[in-house]
């Protein structure tokens, strides 16, 4: 597995304000990634075209050549409607079900090269979600 020749970005497309506040949530854990994590909340009374013109201004803003991981809340929506066509334009991955965990993998392993980038961010989602039943710990 090789590692990205710079340090990817993460784009957080999802209603708002999830975009936001899960950017705050990383910056506690990680100081900087406010450099490098790049936040879109989408208004429900946005118009997608304005949505895709604010990711698109976000995008380009990134370091020139630096991956880019997009990160979108609910498959089918908005949000995710937007970061596909983004996605795609650029080739990007994009994963949907954005949650903290998978954000903070995101950022964690940012040096990977895209596809290992992505599964590791996928995996880290996943493994952020279990059921406690309620019964004690022996």
């Amino acid at each position: 597995m090789t590692a990205s020749s710079s340090p990817g970005h993460v784009l957080l497309l999802a209603h708002a304000p999830l975009a936001s506040a899960l950017q705050a949530c990383a910056t506690h854990v990680f100081a900087d990634a406010p450099e490098f994590v790049h936040a879109v909340d989408v208004p429900a009374d946005e118009p997608p075209e304005a949505t895709l013109q604010r990711a698109q201004q976000l995008a380009a803003a990134r370091a020139p050549g630096a991956p880019c991981l997009v990160l979108a809340d609910v498959w089918g929506a908005t949000p995710s409607n937007v970061a596909q066509q983004l996605a795609q334009a650029q080739g990007w991955p994009l994963l949907a079900g954005v949650n903290l965990p998978m954000l903070l993998r995101a950022i964690a392993y940012r040096h990977e090269a895209p596809a290992a980038w992505a599964q590791r961010a996928l995996d880290g989602g996943h493994n952020g979600l279990l059921l406690h039943s309620g019964t004690p710990q022996a």
